[in-house]
C-alpha cells in the first residue's frame, strides 16, 4: 500500500513538473516541413496556426537563396523592401513573438515576395490564446518537431498517471 502511495506521489510530481512545458511557448516552423521556400501558400499555412506572445517562428531555408525581412503591412502588400530593413540570412532564422498584433515577413531576394514568399501572422496575447479557437481547417497541433516531442511526453506522463491510479 505504501509503494502505491509513493507511485501516486511520484506521478503527481512528474505531472506538476511537466505542466509548465505543456503550456509553454510553441516553436512554429514556417511552412512546416516545406520550410521557407517558393511555391508554398503561406497564407493558408498561417490561417491554420495559432500564434501567441512568447512563441517563436523559425524560418528554415537554403541560404543564400532566400532571406527573411520583417516589414509593415503596406510594404507587405506592395512587396516593398525598405532600404533600412535588416535581412535575416542564416537559413534558420528565429523570431520570438514578443507582443500581440500583426507581423509581416517577406523574402527580399528577386521577385520572391511577388511570387508569394511572404507570410502575415496575427499574434494573440496569452489571455486571447487561451480562449481562442484553433481554426477548423488546422491540422492537429503541434507544428514543429520540438512541439511533437513535447506532446508525446505529455501523453507518456498522462499514461503513467493513469496506470498508477488503476493499480
Amino acid at each position: 500500500m505504501a509503494s502505491k502511495k509513493m507511485l501516486v506521489l511520484v506521478a503527481a510530481a512528474l505531472a506538476v513538473a511537466f505542466l509548465p512545458a505543456f503550456a509553454a511557448a510553441t516553436e512554429h516552423w514556417v511552412g512546416d516541413d516545406k520550410g521557407w521556400a517558393l511555391r508554398f501558400n503561406y497564407s493558408t499555412w498561417a490561417e491554420t496556426k495559432q500564434f501567441k506572445v512568447g512563441d517563436t517562428l523559425v524560418f528554415k531555408y537554403s541560404e543564400p537563396s532566400h532571406t527573411v525581412v520583417e516589414v509593415n503591412g503596406a510594404d507587405f502588400a506592395a512587396c516593398n523592401i525598405p532600404e533600412d530593413s535588416k535581412a535575416m540570412t542564416t537559413g534558420q532564422d528565429q523570431v520570438t513573438l514578443g507582443a500581440a498584433g500583426r507581423r509581416w515577413f517577406v523574402c527580399s531576394v528577386g521577385a520572391h515576395c511577388k511570387n508569394g514568399m511572404k507570410v502575415k501572422i496575427n499574434v494573440l496575447a496569452a489571455e486571447e490564446a487561451a480562449t481562442a479557437e484553433v481554426p477548423s481547417t488546422a491540422p492537429p497541433p503541434p507544428s514543429s518537431p520540438a512541439a511533437k516531442v513535447q506532446a508525446r511526453l505529455a501523453q507518456a506522463v498522462l499514461a503513467v498517471i493513469a496506470a498508477v491510479l488503476v493499480f
